[in-house]
């Protein structure tokens, strides 16, 4: 297994997929490498792309707010990560292929890590993780099993700056994910 060190610089150097070829920097995450809470969106933005760090411009700030009601922070007690570390360009969808060389990253990403709790922000990244006839619409909030982690997916901070009616159904997700976090996470103080 690689170390995180080793898994960052050849990360960094990666071209097994065209988005190396429009990328500013690879986002390669953040956090604490040591948290038993991961969240994982779907790629970068243009800012992400820019600062190279995951959730930096309005939907990063969201995120940042809604972490901190149930005790969370990026800098503490949680690592966030992407499923493709280089950013689509126009900001679409990240391709089949393009998500399929990425996610090799994020599983070694997770074997480092070794999280108790998974959240999937948003759709691409829940399909990622969570098999079956799973909606964001409709299935987020609930828990699902991957490897014996406990995950669950919540709406993309994006999709809530765009729909503030999805809002409320996000804060009893979050109520519930600190709940579990409770139960479930043994070195994960809510701050």
């Amino acid at each position: 297994m690689l170390s995180w060190e080793q898994l960052e610089a050849q990360c960094k150097t990666c071209t097994n997929c065209p988005l190396h070829e429009t990328r500013t920097n690879v986002v390669f995450g953040v956090g604490n490498r040591f948290a038993e809470v991961l969240f994982i969106g779907e790629g970068p933005g243009e800012n992400e792309d820019i600062r190279g760090e995951p959730f930096v411009g309005r939907a990063g700030k969201l995120l940042d707010d809604m972490l901190k009601i149930i005790g969370l922070s990026r800098n503490e007690n949680i690592f966030i990560a992407n499923i493709v570390k280089c950013r689509p360009p126009n900001n679409r969808d990240p391709h089949t292929n393009e998500r399929e060389e990425c996610l090799r990253w994020l599983k070694c990403q997770i074997s480092l890590i070794k999280p108790k709790i998974i959240v999937c922000l948003g759709r691409i990244s829940a399909g990622e993780f969570i098999t079956g006839d799973f909606k964001i619409s409709r299935d987020h909030g609930k828990w699902y099993d991957y490897e014996g982690i406990k995950i669950m997916a919540l709406y993309h901070p994006a999709a809530l700056l765009r729909d503030q009616n999805r809002r409320p159904d996000t804060f009893v997700d979050l109520k519930e994910l600190q709940r579990v976090i409770k139960e479930t996470c043994e070195n994960t103080y809510l701050i």
